[in-house]
């Protein structure tokens, strides 16, 4: 079975070799050829226009688009609105805010194409791990969508959830991605506590022990504890934390819900102060994001070391 990739970088890729391994026939499309010649080096066929790719899929025709939320995103879901027919559905498979894809939804079924948001997380190591996918739309879309959700999650019966109609994917993963923002701050806050003292000798090797029996062992503190064995005191990298949007549109939310919290909004300002400070704990939040999302991260120069 075929279906459309739209957005061949870091997550995209390796989804769509993910689905080529269980047995689909992905066809990808970039606007960065660069990006094309990366996938059909990993064996994956792609095109050079969204047009072509609409041309290369069966009818009903699925697509799986996978680019940065906002503008980029809103492009793309504009332009297959024309090129598609009633019958195809499309999946963002981004990180947009839940209210602008209940709004896209809407815009889809009037045109009788459906639209389903999926919150997607499992970053650089989905390939190898499979994703955890929350969705929102129709039960019926759902439905029609679940062989590739069952090929893409860790197993197919988990890691894939229908979270309610259209919006409430993204919204699942927004609330996710805030979760992550407190965890990945404590671990930041404690390790940094750890490395304070003379009278601890070694934080990575603390941070390993904790992988094994501890109540604080998380995927998270696997990724911390590598990182550290990789470069102990992360001297390298700059103390500059970046946010993708989901942590301030979880603030946002609880003031307009009248829901506290508070670890969630201290760990989205930190992220801000990161930028205006030098701390090992913003050098570890850097490495955890460069970990487990290979997000990019600021070098520090020999001056500022």
């Amino acid at each position: 079975m075929r279906i459309g990739i739209v957005g061949l970088g870091r997550m995209g890729r390796q989804l769509a070799l993910r689905l080529h391994r269980a047995g689909f026939e992905p066809v990808g499309y970039d606007l960065d050829e660069t990006a094309r010649a990366g996938a059909r080096q990993d064996g994956l066929r792609t095109v050079g226009s969204l047009r072509e790719l609409a041309e290369s899929l069966e009818c009903p025709r699925r697509l799986w688009v996978m680019v940065p939320a906002g503008e980029p995103t809103d492009a793309v879901l504009r332009e297959l609105l024309e090129l598609l027919e009633p019958g195809d559905s499309v999946v963002d498979g981004g990180n947009s805010n839940y209210l602008d894809s209940m709004a896209r939804a809407e815009r889809f079924h009037e045109k009788g194409l459906g639209f389903l948001d999926v919150g997607t997380s499992g970053g650089v190591w989905g390939l190898e791990n499979g994703y955890c996918l929350m969705v929102g739309g129709s039960d019926s879309l759902f439905a029609a969508w679940s062989d590739v959700f069952q090929a893409l999650a860790p197993s197919p019966d988990a890691g894939w959830v229908h979270a309610g109609p259209n919006g409430a994917g993204h919204y699942a993963k927004m609330v996710h991605n805030a979760i992550e923002y407190g965890m990945m701050q404590a671990l930041a806050e404690g390790l940094e506590l750890l490395q304070a003292k003379p009278l601890v000798r070694d934080v990575g090797a603390v941070a390993e022990a904790w992988r094994h029996g501890s109540v604080v062992r998380s995927w998270l503190l696997d990724l911390a504890a590598k990182g550290l064995s990789e470069e102990p005191g992360l001297e390298t990298l700059a103390p500059h934390v970046s946010d993708s949007g989901e942590g301030r549109w979880a603030v946002e939310e609880s003031v307009r819900l009248g829901v506290p919290t508070p670890v969630i909004a201290t760990s989205l300002y930190a992220r801000f102060s990161s930028r205006q400070e030098n701390s090992f704990a913003a050098r570890v939040l850097a490495m955890l994001r460069r970990q487990f999302g290979g997000h990019a991260v600021q070098r520090r120069n020999e001056g500022q070391r």
